[in-house]
């Protein structure tokens, strides 16, 4: 900035000067935003775009890509909304294949009998666990941006819509029926978790056309890890029943989780010696060998499958020795050969499924969206969220057809594809073709698998889960805030719901965030000596505070919420009316409005927005400034809040010359009106 009119050298060692500069620089005269825009151009000419509506920019863009639907246009909107036609030209298939296939093999073996336990937990046959592990993980494989994330049953998922279900389809109270009746009823089931996955799926597909990817946002990381730790202890209380061997209803609602702890402890005497010996067996096996896994995850070239070992163990077991007739063990049954027959879930029963499918929904985006976006930075590549939306909508609408339930990404299969070796989502095909042969060709090897088998290995995947809560310690020292927002969500999630615990922990982290804004004290800024930098004036006794002027900044946004604050805070600096009876503690020394305020600088810079409220309080004070005889200078509003401030008549109390680009140039402005009493020099340095 050297070269703007009127830059000249600084003054010498010999001249008087109530500020130390650094030597040899260069100043400039101060600058206002109107001629700052005249030297340098419309540099943030967007307030019209900023102030236009949300819908039209929408209606703006869609117009633009139909206009560029033929030729070029169309190759590129090919090109972003299937993703393989951008990695697969450039796929390494000497150095990827082999790593891909060995993933893929190995997630699909897990998949296998995890689908058939999540199955369970969503109150459906095994079978349709097994759909729900080959149709979403075909879509997403052929939609989804992320190179390293494994979808497909997703137990708190599972959870909440075993939940729906089992209150849209109860149980009969005799709860003695005949195997046609258990079909008919499982029938309902299954078609009410599919219009569960059909309504979740066209609210994401929404959201994309919206381009809503934002929204994960407001599912932090401790509402998340706090959802997901309080819905793993459900899923460990709800299987209980099923390691006792005990035929209980299944509790729904609020305080669901201490319903069952009652029932299981008022049944216990009637619990089957032969299913809590094949669990105890089970979780025996099952545990170890996840720790095993996650102890040696570097030594081991791929981790050990316990989940099938379990599997084919429990089978043979259970096949030699007659359990099923000799002691009356659950056994999953005939799994039906090859595909269901497609057709669309009742959507007369959506409307009453809205309430169900939007916390599901909101759940799949944001534990899918943060899974791809924690291996996407680990291994330097980007995901679109948007493009999450599209995928994980069309993943859950399509697959809603062929009788599957509410599917995402998963924690447990995600970090086992890593582990594997897996790069890109090509193993998610080899995953399906391991699904796809039990389907077709292996369903009979399962018809002796115990459903004791099927809850441990529901409990055993939750392993992540609950260790998340060993994080609790470091989270209490980094952010006591978020802390509490952990606490909160988990404690609402294992007492009340899972759906009810999500909205009251996204609630609380909203209102966290509310209340941060409200207690931002307005700092007062003094000039650092020997430089061009203003730093509030409790950080050192060496900043300079010139008499008769006030360097204010109010680093928070400016809304309905905080302007009371702002107000309160301005009048205790200023000396304005009633300001400082009852007013907050300030940093600023004893002594620092001890000086009648002539000139007032208000740095904008930390104000992200200001709504209608805001603005007037601006206007406000302007006209309170004046009247008190004190020049106000607004220095380095962003574009958003110098168009809304304008729209609402600023400059109908202050000129175009009280806005400055920064805080250097409205102090320096500000010394040249003070002299004689202030420094000699209204020049910023370069």
């Amino acid at each position: 900035m050297s070269g703007l009119p009127g830059a000249r050298t600084c003054p010498g060692l010999g001249e008087a000067s109530d500020l130390k500069f650094p030597l040899g620089a260069k100043f400039r005269e101060p600058l206002t935003e109107a001629r700052f825009q005249q030297l340098f151009g419309d540099a943030e000419q967007e307030p019209e775009l900023l102030a236009e509506p949300r819908l039209s920019r929408l209606c703006r863009r869609w117009r633009r890509r139909a206009r560029a639907g033929s030729g070029p246009g169309a190759w590129r909107l090919l090109l972003a909304r299937l993703p393989p036609l951008r990695w697969l030209p450039h796929y390494r298939w000497r150095a990827w294949l082999l790593g891909d296939a060995v993933a893929g093999v190995t997630v699909g073996i897990v998949h296998v009998p995890q689908g058939m336990a999540f199955a369970l937990l969503t109150s459906v046959p095994p079978v349709f666990g097994l759909y729900t592990s080959f149709f979403p993980v075909l879509i997403y494989t052929l939609l989804g941006t992320g190179r390293h994330v494994s979808t497909g049953t997703f137990a708190v998922l599972s959870l909440m819509t075993g939940s729906a279900v089992e209150r849209l389809v109860p149980e009969p109270l005799g709860g003695n029926l005949s195997g046609i009746e258990r079909e008919q009823l499982d029938a309902q089931r299954v078609g009410a978790a599919a219009a569960l996955a059909f309504g979740s799926g066209a609210l994401m597909l929404g959201m994309f056309a919206l381009q809503l990817g934002v929204l994960s946002t407001f599912l932090s990381e401790p509402v998340v890890k706090a959802l997901t730790s309080g819905a793993a202890l459900h899923v460990l209380v709800s299987q209980l029943p099923s390691l006792l061997g005990l035929p209980l209803p299944r509790q729904i609602g609020c305080f669901a989780l201490f319903k069952t702890l009652a029932a299981v402890l008022t049944a216990l005497p009637r619990s089957s010696l032969a299913e809590l010996t094949i669990s105890a067996l089970s979780l025996a096996l099952l545990v170890p060998v996840k720790e095993l896994n996650v102890r040696f995850r570097d030594k081991l070239p791929t981790p050990i499958p316990g989940e099938i070992i379990m599997v084919l163990l429990a089978s043979v077991l259970c096949f030699t020795s007659s359990l099923d007739t000799r002691y009356n063990v659950q056994i999953v049954g005939l799994l039906p050969g090859g595909f269901p027959q497609p057709h669309l879930p009742n959507l007369a029963a959506l409307p009453r499924l809205l309430a169900d499918s939007l916390p599901m929904a909101l759940v799949t985006f944001a534990v899918s969206a943060s899974l791809a976006s924690i291996y996407a930075d680990k291994y330097s590549y980007t995901i679109d969220s948007n493009q999450e939306l599209l995928a994980h909508g069309v993943s859950n609408f399509l697959s809603s057809v062929f009788s599957c339930f509410p599917n995402s990404a998963t924690l447990a299969t995600t970090s086992l594809l890593v582990d594997a070796g897996g790069n890109t989502q090509l193993a998610g095909l080899f995953s399906c073709i391991v699904v796809l042969s039990v389907l077709l060709w292996l369903g009979p090897f399962f018809y002796y698998l115990p459903k004791a088998v099927l809850a441990c290995i529901n409990i055993s995947s939750m392993r992540q889960m609950f260790f998340q809560m060993q994080e609790l310690p470091q989270l209490w020292r980094i952010s006591r805030m978020d802390f509490a927002v952990w606490i909160v969500t988990w404690v609402a999630v294992v007492i009340l719901s899972v759906d009810l615990g999500l909205a009251i922990g996204v609630v609380f982290s909203m209102m966290t965030v509310v209340c941060r804004t409200q207690r931002v004290q307005c700092l007062a800024l003094g000039l650092a000596e020997g430089t061009e930098l203003y730093r509030p004036l409790r950080e050192s006794h060496k900043l300079l505070k010139v008499p008769g002027l006030c360097i204010l900044s109010y680093p928070s946004p400016l809304y309905f919420g905080t302007r009371g604050q702002f107000r309160r805070s301005l009048e205790w600096h200023l000396g304005l009316g009633e300001g400082r009876k009852g007013a907050p503690k300030t940093d600023s020394p004893p002594d620092a409005v001890a000086e009648p305020v002539r000139v007032v600088v208000l740095d904008c810079s930390g104000i992200a927005f200001a709504d209608a409220a805001g603005a007037r309080e601006v206007l406000q004070l302007a006209s309170r400034c004046r009247d008190a005889g004190i020049h106000l200078l607004l220095a380095q509003c962003n574009a958003s809040v110098l168009g809304t401030l304008t729209q609402a008549g600023l400059l109908d109390r202050v000129t175009p010359e009280q806005l400055f680009v920064s805080v250097q140039d409205a102090a320096a402005h500000a010394l040249e009106r003070l002299e004689p009493t202030g420094p000699k020099t209204c020049t910023v340095w370069v």
